[in-house]
């Protein structure tokens, strides 16, 4: 979705200077030469800019400030996101930033431990990912036998049954579906049975300033944090909140509106 960004910045400040242009040098000398203001006279690239330059402002003010839509392309957040949901992630809650750049203008908050969160990571600085917040800066995080430890401290966890997937979800049917406490709000996470790369991921990590640990919910089956390392906090894109559409195969009706936990 990067190219879109671009795209949509330099098309605002396109349309935007062409107009400030004609408004401050050609308008009048239309006008002037003509003896009257014709807007019908006006040459098509204004006329274009005119119209369109308020309509891709206010869509660069709510995507880069308000909120921005983004598509789950994997499975990597089962149960709690499903491949083909639509989401809409706040762009405030961790401060104001620049499109295209991501630099941060205005602070106004830090990611808490649970947030889902959309971010870029460190080897792949183009992509969009999306996980949950497992590990804040200075927290000790050890993942041991399909178990999170915090500062060595267990996580609390219920199991909740088997799980039934759907759609592109289905190679997870038949895993753990577990509750887990981690923060205020408890989520749900999936554990295959049998893991097919017993001690994979396993590992002990001490969060350094300026960073989080991040993990996806299908924990056999996301390439996060244990893997490539900690996400910078500059990285950072803004909090998942809500579904609003899922298309896979289908329109899932169930999942529109539903809350990200």
């Amino acid at each position: 979705m990067r190219w879109f960004e671009i795209a949509l910045v330099v098309l605002t400040v396109f349309t935007g200077l062409v107009w400030l242009l004609d408004k401050l040098f050609f308008e009048k000398r239309r006008a002037s030469e003509s003896g009257l203001l014709d807007e019908g006279k006006e040459p098509i690239v204004v006329d274009y800019s005119k119209a369109f330059f308020p309509v891709l402002l206010v869509v660069l003010v709510l995507r880069s400030f308000i909120a921005e839509p983004f598509r789950i392309p994997s499975n990597s957040m089962m149960p709690t996101l499903l491949t083909g949901d639509f989401i809409l992630v706040n762009k405030f809650t961790y401060g104001l930033r620049l499109p295209v750049t991501n630099r941060k203008l205005v602070e106004l908050g830090a990611p808490e431990r649970g947030d889902v969160v959309v971010f870029r990571p460190p080897h792949h600085p183009e992509q969009d990912w999306i996980k949950r917040v497992v590990g804040l800066p200075g927290d000790r995080i050890a993942y041991r036998d399909n178990q999170v430890l915090l500062n060595g401290e267990p996580l609390a966890y219920s199991p909740v049954g088997t799980y039934e997937g759907r759609g592109n979800g289905t190679e997870m049917t038949g895993a753990a579906e577990i509750q887990e406490q981690l923060g205020d709000q408890p989520h749900r996470i999936l554990e295959r049975t049998e893991s097919l790369y017993p001690g994979q991921g396993e590992g002990e990590w001490v969060v350094p300033a300026g960073h989080y640990f991040v993990m996806g919910d299908n924990r056999d089956n996301s390439e996060d944090s244990r893997y490539w390392g900690f996400l910078p906090e500059k990285n950072l894109r803004g909090k998942a909140f809500l579904i609003w559409m899922n298309i896979d195969g289908g329109i899932d009706l169930s999942r529109i509106g539903s809350s990200i936990e």
